[in-house]
């Protein structure tokens, strides 16, 4: 099931500075993101994509359910993370004005990869 990891940020004065370094459980294969977004994304699982969601700006809420278990979880800060499972189908939505998602995955884009029957 889809957990949140904490990401390194180091403030001053002149702002904020958030790294993802050697703290994703994957080598990172391919970088997308979501904005101007109206209604789901996603809808699917993998079987083998692990993925790693960061809401840059403002805020979007995620539905994760790994056939056991089902929770929403809301990305409202770009210091946390969203480790998402091959076996967590999930969607996005709830997007607010002008948000934008960072999605870090562990494979290149494979149509077979996806499963799109919910538990």
């Amino acid at each position: 099931m889809g957990k949140i990891i904490d990401l390194a940020t180091f403030s001053d004065p002149r702002g904020d500075l958030t790294v993802i370094e050697k703290i994703l459980p994957f080598q990172v294969k391919r970088i997308y993101f979501i904005y101007n977004v109206e209604g789901k994304r996603g809808e699917h699982r993998h079987k083998k994509t692990r993925q790693a969601f960061v809401c840059l700006n403002g805020s979007c809420k995620i539905y994760l359910n790994n056939g056991e278990n089902k929770k929403f979880i809301v990305l409202d800060n770009p210091k946390k993370c969203l480790i998402v499972e091959p076996e967590d189908w999930h969607y996005m939505d709830s997007f607010s004005n002008g948000s934008i998602l960072l999605v870090l995955a562990s494979e290149y884009y494979d149509i077979k990869d996806y499963i799109d029957e919910e538990y």
